[in-house]
């Protein structure tokens, strides 16, 4: 059976769509200027929404969700999630960590090993870090995540990331029926109500409207190959 596509290493922006990506996107983009904003603005009001999380009580795997690094480095909001992650594993909500992301950029380490040597000098056993170091982008996170427990026998995990990217990691860990839940890394930029953040969060609206835009469309016209990414 053929496997679901995935964006090869350091995969530009047209190789991370996949496809129906660049169909999908045009729909979200005519979408959006055809009815004056309004999607968007639906999609605004959950991403503030989400910003909040809704952790509670153990899972079987708390997952940290990838960011590109600058070169070989964490970025910022990378180190603040996986800190976040740390502290949520030292609470007991979970037996391990999966730290997710591939090689991206220029870098010549995936963003998984970077986050799991970042969390081995901070104490964390390697036994509890699992990788998951092939994906280019939050929906090959959460799959390639979704394949490992399954195969494990695991249901439950908490999903971790900055507080604006939420809403759409929920929505995609929903979308592939995982059974999970969201907690923000507080200390993550940009800082609440900064230019910086509302422009974020302007991003992630349009970002959550247009895999919202690809779920309907693959749906619509019945593409196997589109749906076996995305659910």
């Amino acid at each position: 059976m053929p496997q679901p596509y995935h964006a090869p290493p350091r995969a530009g922006f047209h190789q991370k769509l996949g496809p129906g990506g660049a169909a999908s996107l045009s729909l979200a983009v005519v979408t959006v200027l055809g009815l004056l904003g309004l999607p968007w603005v639906f999609r605004f009001r959950q991403v503030l929404r989400g910003v909040h999380g809704d952790e509670s009580g153990s899972v079987d795997a708390i997952l940290v969700l990838g960011r590109r690094l600058e070169g070989d480095w964490l970025t910022p909001v990378f180190e603040a999630r996986l800190a976040h992650a740390e502290a949520l594993w030292r609470q007991g909500f979970a037996p391990r960590i999966f730290v997710a992301g591939g090689t991206t950029g220029t870098a010549a380490r995936s963003e998984a090993e970077a986050g799991r040597d970042w969390l081995l000098a901070r104490g964390v056993p390697d036994a509890a870090i699992l990788l998951e170091d092939r994906s280019q982008h939050t929906l090959e996170n959460l799959f390639n995540v979704r394949v490992h427990m399954r195969a494990e026998g695991w249901r439950t995990l908490l999903v971790v990331s900055d507080p604006l990217h939420l809403a759409r990691a929920m929505a995609t860990a929903r979308g592939l029926d995982l059974e999970a839940r969201c907690s923000p890394a507080p200390d993550a930029p940009p800082s609440p109500g900064t230019l910086a953040w509302w422009r974020r969060a302007a991003l992630e609206a349009f970002l959550l409207h247009w895999y919202h835009t690809g779920m309907s469309y693959s749906r619509l016209i019945r593409s196997e190959r589109q749906l076996e990414r995305v659910t």
